[in-house]
C-alpha cells in the first residue's frame, strides 16, 4: 500500500498545476470547451487557442501576419543540436515548414560560425496559427518567431527551467539605450546574421537596440533596413519571414522603407510621445468572420 506521503503527493500533482510544474510535467493543459463555439461573437483567439494539433491539410499560409491562420503546421522539435524551445506549456512552437527549416538551419549556421552558441526559441505560432489567447497581435501565419537575447546554455534545460528562466534584458531601465553590462558584440553579430538571410522580411527589436546597432555597425549597412524598432523586444528579437514562394493566399507586407533607418524616424522613438503614449480605446478582439474565409476550414479540419 502507498504511504500517506506518496498518496498525498500524487493527489496534489493531480489537483495543483503549480506542483505538477515543479515536478517537470509542463505539457500544455487543455482548456475547457466553449459552450457555443458557433456564436459569432466568440473571439477567434478562443477558438484557435483551443486547438492543440495542426490542421491535417497541405501546408499553406492564409492571410496577413496579424489576421490569418496556418494550415498544415509543423512543430519545431523542442531540442536540437543548436536550439532549445522555451515555455513549452504555451504550445507555440509551431510554424509553416519553411519557418521550421529556417530556424534549424540558421541556428546551426550561427553556432558553426562561432557567432552564437545556439538559439533559445520563444513563441512561434499556435498549431493552426490564428490569434493567440495572450500576447502577440501577429504570429498568426506560422512565419514569425521570437528568439531570446540569451545564448543557449551548454546543457539541456529541464522543462521547469524552460518555464521559469528569464531571458536577458539588454535595454537600460529608462529605455533610452542598451545596458552596456548586458549588450555584447555577439548580439550585434547575431542580428546582422539574421538580417542577411534572404528569407527574412523584417526583424523587430527594441528602439534602444536599433540605436546601438546604428552606432556600432561598420562596413555594409544595407542590412540595417530590415531591423525595425518596436517597443517591447528588449528580451528577444522577432524574426519575420516573407510569404513562402507560391503561396498566393499569403498577404505580403509593404517593403521596408529605403535607407538604414538610423535617421529622424528612429529619433521619434525616444520622444515623450513615443515613450509615454496616451492610452486609446481598447481594440476589440478579432472574430472568426473577420479572418480570411479559408480560416474557418482550417479551424474545422481534423
Amino acid at each position: 500500500m502507498l504511504s500517506w506521503t506518496i498518496r498525498t503527493a500524487l493527489l496534489l500533482c493531480l489537483t495543483v498545476p503549480a506542483l505538477a510544474q515543479d515536478l517537470g510535467t509542463l505539457d500544455p493543459v487543455p482548456l475547457p470547451p466553449i459552450a457555443n463555439p458557433n456564436d459569432p461573437s466568440v473571439p477567434a483567439r478562443e477558438l484557435f487557442g483551443r486547438k492543440a494539433e495542426p490542421a491535417a491539410l497541405p501546408p499553406r499560409v492564409i492571410g496577413f501576419y496579424s489576421n490569418g491562420c496556418l494550415a498544415g503546421g509543423e512543430k519545431l522539435p523542442i531540442d536540437g543540436d543548436a536550439w532549445q524551445v522555451m515555455r513549452l506549456s504555451r504550445n507555440r512552437n509551431w510554424g509553416h515548414p519553411v519557418m521550421v527549416a529556417f530556424l534549424e538551419r540558421f541556428a546551426r549556421k550561427v553556432k558553426e560560425q562561432g557567432i552564437w552558441p545556439g538559439l533559445l526559441v520563444g513563441d512561434m505560432a499556435q498549431p493552426r496559427g490564428g490569434p493567440m489567447l495572450t500576447g502577440h497581435a501577429s504570429h498568426q501565419l506560422g512565419i514569425d518567431a521570437d528568439v531570446w537575447l540569451s545564448p543557449m546554455p551548454n546543457h539541456r534545460l529541464s522543462r521547469v527551467e524552460r518555464e521559469n528562466l528569464s531571458a536577458t534584458n539588454v535595454v537600460r531601465a529608462d529605455w533610452l539605450d542598451i545596458d552596456p553590462k548586458q549588450w555584447t558584440k555577439a548580439h550585434l553579430a547575431l542580428l546582422r546574421a539574421a538580417s542577411l538571410e534572404p528569407e527574412v522580411e523584417r526583424i523587430f527589436v527594441n528602439p534602444a537596440i536599433k540605436k546601438a546597432v546604428c552606432r556600432e555597425a561598420t562596413g555594409d549597412r544595407s542590412w540595417l533596413a530590415k531591423l525595425r524598432p518596436v517597443y517591447g523586444h528588449n528580451y528577444h528579437f522577432h524574426i519575420r519571414l516573407s510569404c513562402p514562394a507560391g503561396e498566393a493566399e499569403c498577404k505580403h507586407q509593404d517593403p521596408v522603407p529605403a535607407g538604414d533607418g538610423c535617421d529622424a524616424s528612429l529619433d521619434w522613438w525616444f520622444t515623450q510621445e513615443a515613450l509615454h503614449p496616451k492610452p486609446g480605446p481598447e481594440k476589440p478582439p478579432l472574430k472568426l468572420a473577420e479572418l480570411p474565409a479559408q480560416c474557418r476550414a482550417v479551424l474545422g479540419a481534423p
